[in-house]
C-alpha cells in the first residue's frame, strides 16, 4: 500500500496499475483460501449428483428446467469438471421434466450443495401468444456421490483377541484346552466369539469371518442412516420457498434470497456464471 501510495503521489500510472492488479491477485487468492476451509465437510471432496425436476406448470416449467440444465452443464465445464448424463426425461412439447447427472471433479459437491432447493423464473411466456408475465418453478438436489461398495478393512490394532477354555458340549479335549476365541473390534464395541472346533486357529478364523459380517451390516446400516437423512432433507424443500429468483421481466436480475445477493446480467448467469453466489453462500456459512 505504501507503494500505491507513493506511485499516485508521482502521477505513475503504470506503477499504480501493476499495484492494484497485485492487490486484486491477492483479495481473490484470500477468497480462494477463505472458500477451501469451509470445504471441510466429510462429504465436500466428493463428486455430485445433481437432480433437476420441473415444477407444475408443464411446459413452462419444463423448459425452465432445461435451462437450468444447460446453466449447470456450462458452469461444470467452466471449472474443468466431467458431467456425465444418468437419466433425463423430455417434456412433452418442450423442455424436461427432470434430470440426473454427475459433476465429477475436486470438490465437486462441496461447491454445489448448497445449490438445493427451489429456482424460481419470471419472465414474458415463449409458449403464450398473448404475451402475459409467468412464474416457473423447479427443483434442484445435490447428492453426494458416495461410493456403495462397502470395503471391510479391518485392522489388527483395533482388536483385542482372548482366548478361554470352552464350555459346555464338545468332547474332553475342547474343554481342557483354551481353544475358544473371542474377538472385540475396540472402534465399535462389536463382539463375537466361536468355540466350536477343537483348534484355537479355526475358531479365531470363524470369528473373523462372523466379525467381518457384522462390520459389513453395521457400515450399511450407517449408509441406510445418511441416505435418509438426505432424503429428509430433500422433503423439506417447499414451493414458494425459492433460494434463488431469475428474473426476466419486467427488469433483469438474479437474486440469491439467502444472501441478498443480485446480479443484473442474467444471460451470463444462465451461461453458467454462478461462482458468487456459490462463493457467496459458503462465506455466509463460515461467518456462522
Amino acid at each position: 500500500m505504501l507503494l500505491l501510495d507513493m506511485a499516485e503521489e508521482e502521477s505513475d500510472v503504470e506503477t499504480v496499475e501493476e499495484v492494484s492488479r497485485q492487490v486484486l491477485d491477492i483479495k481473490e487468492k484470500v477468497k480462494h483460501f477463505s472458500i477451501t476451509v469451509v470445504l471441510n465437510g466429510k462429504d465436500d471432496p466428493n463428486d455430485a449428483i445433481v437432480s433437476i425436476n420441473a415444477g407444475a406448470g408443464g411446459t413452462e416449467a419444463q423448459d425452465w428446467a432445461e435451462m437450468l440444465f444447460r446453466m449447470y452443464t456450462r458452469w461444470i465445464e467452466r471449472r474443468g469438471f466431467t458431467l456425465e448424463l444418468i437419466d433425463m426425461q423430455p417434456g412433452e412439447e418442450a423442455g424436461l421434466k427432470s434430470v440426473t447427472f454427475s459433476a465429477a471433479g475436486e470438490y465437486a459437491y462441496g461447491y454445489l450443495k448448497n445449490e438445493t432447493g427451489i429456482h424460481r423464473l419470471v419472465r414474458i411466456s415463449p409458449f403464450n401468444a398473448s404475451g402475459k408475465r409467468h412464474t416457473s418453478f423447479a427443483s434442484v438436489f445435490v447428492y453426494p456421490d458416495v461410493e456403495n461398495e462397502i470395503v471391510i478393512d479391518i485392522d489388527e490394532k483395533d482388536l483385542r483377541i482372548d482366548v478361554f477354555r470352552a464350555s459346555g458340549a464338545g468332547g474332553q479335549h475342547v474343554n481342557k484346552t483354551s481353544s475358544a476365541v473371542r474377538i472385540t473390534h475396540l472402534p465399535t464395541g462389536i463382539v463375537v466369539q466361536c468355540q466350536q472346533e477343537k483348534s484355537q486357529f479355526r475358531n479365531k478364523d470363524m470369528a473373523m469371518k462372523v466379525l467381518r459380517a457384522r462390520l459389513y451390516q453395521h457400515e450399511k446400516e450407517k449408509q441406510n442412516e445418511k441416505m435418509k437423512e438426505i432424503h429428509e432433507s430433500k422433503d423439506e424443500i417447499a414451493w414458494g420457498n425459492q433460494i434463488r429468483s431469475y428474473v426476466l421481466h419486467p427488469y433483469q436480475m438474479v437474486k440469491d434470497h439467502r444472501i441478498n445477493l443480485e446480479i443484473g446480467n442474467v444471460a451470463g448467469v444462465l451461461d453458467g456464471h454462478i461462482d458468487p453466489f456459490i462463493e457467496g453462500v459458503l462465506l455466509k456459512q463460515k461467518a456462522h
